[in-house]
């Protein structure tokens, strides 16, 4: 009779460590980079990426540690920048409570489409995102308040707090990477508690979690409002800085925008899609001369990446030195 063979664990301390240790450096270095850009780099630009970098990495929660592709998150981004900026400058908001108007708008539309959507998986889930996204669309095409065609535009900065003047470009920088900052430690707080341990479990073996009694459909759905909501952040301090909402933040080219970003940069790391944010948007910027043909050079890119570095970008990087 065979004898049992027995199973002595490995320890995963030394790896860990070792994955926090570099993360601990990688984040001094992007704190370290944001700090000192605005002396030498347009400010308004880099308010801009930090804005979209939120963006993807929000998107990133959900499709890299969960495993759901949604085709509609623009809803959440577009939707928060027209109420951040109607509660602005028609209500006479003060900024701080602007954002706060658009991420709560971008949580109650998380929790309803999420309701919709995690009863549907795959490309069934995808196609009801993008649904309900184009049924917002058009209803902000349609909806006297957004201003149709015109956005709404002229959005005040004002005063936060009632106190720093906003329309500084220094003081709503300093803002803006408080913002992005909070975000990205919140998210990387999640994936990195049980709670995001168990997301991690859904992606990979979503069967395997409902049989260890985990109420799968739950957890999605808390992740699902958790990534609106930060997408709702981020469009609603994008309407204050750039002073304008539009039905481009609200359109589905936006949304394949951010799954573009988040695959360049790298799906499932950390890191991935703030890199990712920052080439797209670089990209436009310095390709803005060749008018539409940036649109071609970004997909010459995005096929690029996903025949050569399936990775993306921070992803090759990390196994690389791994």
């Amino acid at each position: 009779m065979q004898e049992p063979v027995a199973v002595i664990p490995l320890s995963v301390a030394p790896s860990s460590k070792l994955r926090q240790h570099s993360e601990t450096i990688a984040f001094v270095l992007m704190v370290a980079v944001l700090v000192v850009a605005p002396f030498f780099t347009y400010p308004l630009f880099l308010m801009q990426v930090m804005c979209f970098a939120l963006f993807a990495c929000a998107f990133n929660l959900l499709i890299g540690y969960v495993g759901l592709l949604s085709f509609g998150h623009a809803l959440y981004f577009g939707w928060a920048s027209y109420l951040s900026a109607f509660a602005a400058k028609h209500w006479g908001l003060t900024p701080e409570l602007a954002i706060i108007v658009g991420t709560a708008t971008g949580a109650l539309l998380g929790l309803i489409a999420g309701s919709l959507a995690i009863r549907r998986q795959g490309i069934y889930f995808a196609m009801i995102t993008l649904a309900l996204a184009q049924m917002m669309f058009f209803f902000a095409l349609q909806a006297k308040f957004t201003g149709g065609e015109d956005g709404i535009q002229a959005v005040p900065r004002g005063h936060l707090f009632g106190l720093i003047d906003l329309r500084n470009e220094m003081s709503m920088y300093i803002v803006v990477l408080v913002i992005f900052l909070a975000g990205f430690l919140l998210i990387y707080r999640i994936i990195h508690s049980p709670f995001g341990e168990v997301l991690k479990a859904i992606r990979e073996n979503e069967p395997r979690a409902i049989s260890l009694g985990y109420k799968t459909d739950r957890y999605k759905l808390i992740a699902f409002v958790l990534s609106a909501t930060l997408a709702g952040c981020a469009g609603a301090t994008k309407a204050i800085v750039l002073q304008l909402a539009s039905l481009t933040d609200v359109n589905w080219p936006m949304s394949g925008e951010v799954v573009l970003m988040t695959l360049v940069g790298g799906l499932g790391t950390i890191f991935g899609p703030v890199v990712g944010a920052f080439v797209i948007l670089a990209m436009q910027y310095k390709l803005s001369v060749v008018g539409e043909w940036v649109l071609v050079i970004q997909g010459v890119i995005f096929v690029s990446c996903v025949l050569l570095f399936r990775r993306g970008i921070v992803g090759e990087i990390a196994a690389r030195f791994k």
